[in-house]
């Protein structure tokens, strides 16, 4: 079996809204409306790069301001861990939401609207009243949710022929976004005056993503109905096997949901472990922005190595190994060795993250069960990853320091090695022996 190329391509070959068959004998008016959008390439390619770029930008941003945050309204460690949290669980609930939207309004119209809701978003998150902070944080997740699952789908029905360059092309978007939004929170602070202008500056980056999206949802609509061309129907979940009674099904979900924990973890608290040690804000942002660009390291690497073998269990514990070394620095010597800890934990994480989407296509019997154990996968794994910014936050304020929480987090690299071990094993959800 020939290997994914890139994270992204994993969650291309999982989309839930595309099928290749059913592509062919499209109708009339919605192949019409494809070849209107596909004779548009570089409108096409434009608005997939942008909106790739706000993918992340909202979420990595706040992290490095997140002490102004708090302090600003008043808010403990724990409330401040719900500006990170608010939006995971969204993330989650919201990619249930995404394929209904998709077939009710067209692809095109719903991402044209998630950046125009990702864009108010991020202008609320600044609003005086404190519940606007944590409404904003919820529609920000939200629209973060419906890129995170029609953009891939896209991609493929657009560029059938292209589709590994162009999904790598919009995986290194999606972290050059966030990366830039990292490194640049406290510059932004300090040349605007504020954490307010910092966060709120990112508005303008989805408000222009939704321009750019505006003349393409017009022409996938002309001649079709709520903009069919974008959207194709749903196998119903009967169709294949009940995943909710797969061990293995939720073996891939657990991991899944373990190092989006970590990650998330890392998001919303590396920056505060350093400058609580001691470092600038500055370097703290810088170093968080690193480790967030090495995770294309691993994302290109390790899925690669997972698809050329016929068991991921070795590849599993690596990438926990990496993680766990990279906790424990941060328990030992956080700010003497920043740099090597984030590099181990950036590296870590993005092979995690395309070890998980492997995962999910080698587990899967068929296409259709890939794709319905991609939205099990990835709404039960923002979910439970929406606990650790909350838990950690509220561990740390109890014990007014970081050894239990980093000490936690050391565990949950454990845990993760354990259930990679269980979903690497050489076996299909509806085969004889997955499950």
């Amino acid at each position: 079996m020939a290997g994914p190329r890139s994270e992204a391509s994993l969650i291309d070959s999982a989309a839930p809204l595309i099928d290749a068959e059913e592509d062919l004998v499209a109708a009339p008016p919605v192949a019409a409306a494809r070849g209107r959008l596909r004779a548009h390439p570089a409108l096409l390619m434009a608005g997939i790069v942008l909106a790739a770029l706000n993918m992340r930008t909202a979420l990595a941003g706040v992290s490095p301001l997140l002490g102004e945050i708090g302090g600003h309204f008043r808010l403990t460690a724990t409330a401040s861990s719900l500006v990170t949290t608010i939006p995971l669980i969204f993330m989650g609930l919201g990619s249930i939401a995404a394929p209904k939207l998709a077939r009710r309004w067209g692809t095109e119209a719903a991402l044209c609207g998630a950046l125009v809701a990702l864009c108010g978003g991020i202008v609320l998150r600044v609003a005086p009243p404190v519940v606007a902070l944590f409404t904003g944080c919820a529609v920000v997740g939200t629209s973060i949710a419906l890129l995170n699952v029609l953009m891939p789908g896209l991609i493929k029905r657009d560029f059938p022929e292209r589709a590994a360059g162009m999904t790598a092309l919009y995986s290194t978007a999606m972290i050059l976004g966030a990366t830039v939004s990292a490194a640049s929170a406290v510059p932004l602070e300090s040349a605007l005056g504020s954490w307010q202008g910092a966060l709120v500056s990112w508005a303008l980056l989805a408000a222009v993503a939704a321009v750019v999206w505006i003349p393409q949802t017009l022409i996938a609509r002309r001649g079709t109905r709520h903009g069919a061309a974008a959207a194709t129907p749903l196998h119903r979940d009967e169709d294949g096997p009940k995943l909710s009674r797969s061990p293995l099904a939720w073996q891939v979900t657990l991991f899944m949901g373990s190092q989006s924990l970590i990650a998330y973890v890392t998001i919303a608290w590396m920056p505060t472990i350093f400058t609580d040690h001691g470092m600038g804000k500055g370097e703290a942002g810088l170093v968080f922005a690193f480790s967030t660009l090495v995770q294309m390291v691993g994302s290109f690497i390790v899925p690669m190595l997972a698809g050329r073998m016929r068991r991921q269990r070795l590849l599993a514990v690596a990438v926990s190994g990496l993680m766990a070394c990279g906790v424990v620095g941060l328990l030992l010597a956080p700010v003497a060795g920043a740099w090597l800890w984030a590099t181990l934990l950036g590296v870590g994480q993005g092979g995690a993250l395309g070890l998980a989407l492997t995962m999910m296509v080698l587990r899967s019997g068929d296409a259709h069960t890939a794709a319905r154990l991609s939205g099990m996968a990835q709404t039960g794994g923002y979910l439970l990853a929406a606990a650790g910014p909350l838990v950690l936050g509220a561990v740390h304020q109890a014990t007014h320091g970081w050894t239990v929480p980093l000490a936690l987090l050391i565990a949950v690299c454990v845990g993760l090695s354990l259930v990679g071990m269980g979903a690497g094993r050489d076996q299909r959800i509806g085969a004889a022996t997955g499950r």
